[in-house]
């Protein structure tokens, strides 16, 4: 699959990522299949995150790919911490390094290539995530470090005390979640489309060279659904099917490549368990959409221009 570098490591990382929170909800077989066939597609890089099944999906993943250090040293794992089961945030130095170590265990791994912290959390002390990236880099427990639905000045407030970069951050992002674009093309506009929610955070991890990890690139609200072949959006489904017929791929593969098309080099995270469903998210890496068709499918979406 075609790669791009997370952030500004230089570290090479595959352009669509695999993400795990549904693993917990399948069998054993299931989950074999599924990630034997992401191995097969090309898709190596794991999304995870300790509070996914409560740590099931992570143990679920280390069996089903049989865990060595010969099959450790051809994938990329990413994991995040900070959610406690308890309904709370918390990002304190103990925390953060006893979920790194339990994360570790379940993984059957020394190491993870990527850790996340999971949302913001409110009582965050930065000299405390400091303290612990430091001990966590320092030991190879982690390699390089992100966060997840933050905006910029929370992450500005991490980078002043955190001596290593902040290599990605995963948000929300879809054709009919995209508020973040939309906010950047209505700009001096006084209708709602120009509201801004995030700080300009997309400008922002462009100008910092962080990577934005797409999360529910199919979903059109936090817990609504997906948009695709749903009849309350059947102009975009029209559009994501007539242009799908245009490249011979599936209406999936084009909602990806719309992702892909951006400038700003996503690294969109799929949250399927079906193997016929991954291998048409990968495939949009293969595809460039046109900048008229990137802009149909948006106005497609009920996104308008001012």
């Amino acid at each position: 699959m075609r790669t791009i570098n997370l952030g500004q490591t230089g570290f090479q990382v595959p352009v669509v990522a695999v993400g795990f929170w549904r693993l917990s909800k399948v069998g054993k077989a299931e989950a074999e299949t599924f990630v034997k066939s992401a191995l097969d597609f090309g898709a190596y890089f794991f999304d995870h995150a300790d509070v996914y099944g409560r740590g099931l999906a992570e143990e679920m993943f280390a069996e089903a790919i049989g865990m060595s250090p010969a099959v450790r040293e051809k994938i990329i794992l990413q994991t995040k911490c900070g959610i406690r089961p308890e309904a709370a945030f918390d990002f304190s130095r103990d925390h953060i390094l006893k979920a790194v170590d339990a994360s570790l265990k379940r993984l059957k791994t020394d190491y993870i290539d990527v850790l996340l912290l999971h949302r913001p959390d409110a009582l965050m002390e930065p000299e405390e995530v400091a303290e612990a990236f430091g001990i966590l880099q320092g030991k190879g427990k982690v390699r390089y470090f992100g966060v997840s639905n933050q905006k910029p000045m929370q992450i500005e407030l991490l980078r002043k005390y955190v001596k290593q970069p902040i290599v990605a951050n995963q948000l929300q992002l879809s054709i009919a979640h995209a508020g973040m674009i939309r906010q950047g093309i209505h700009v001096n506009s006084m209708d709602d489309a120009a509201a801004d929610r995030d700080g300009s955070v997309l400008d922002y991890c462009r100008l910092h060279g962080i990577t934005i990890q797409p999360w529910s690139p199919f979903q059109y609200g936090f817990d609504q659904g997906t948009f695709l072949e749903n009849p309350k959006f059947p102009e975009l489904n029209a559009k994501l099917v007539e242009i799908a017929k245009k490249y011979s791929v599936s209406n999936t593969t084009i909602v990806m490549a719309w992702l892909l098309r951006h400038p700003a080099r996503f690294q969109p995270v799929t949250g399927t368990m079906k193997p016929e469903r991954l291998r048409d998210c990968v495939k949009a890496a293969e595809i460039t959409l046109s900048r008229d068709e990137w802009y149909a499918i948006y106005l497609a979406a009920g996104n308008v221009l001012p």
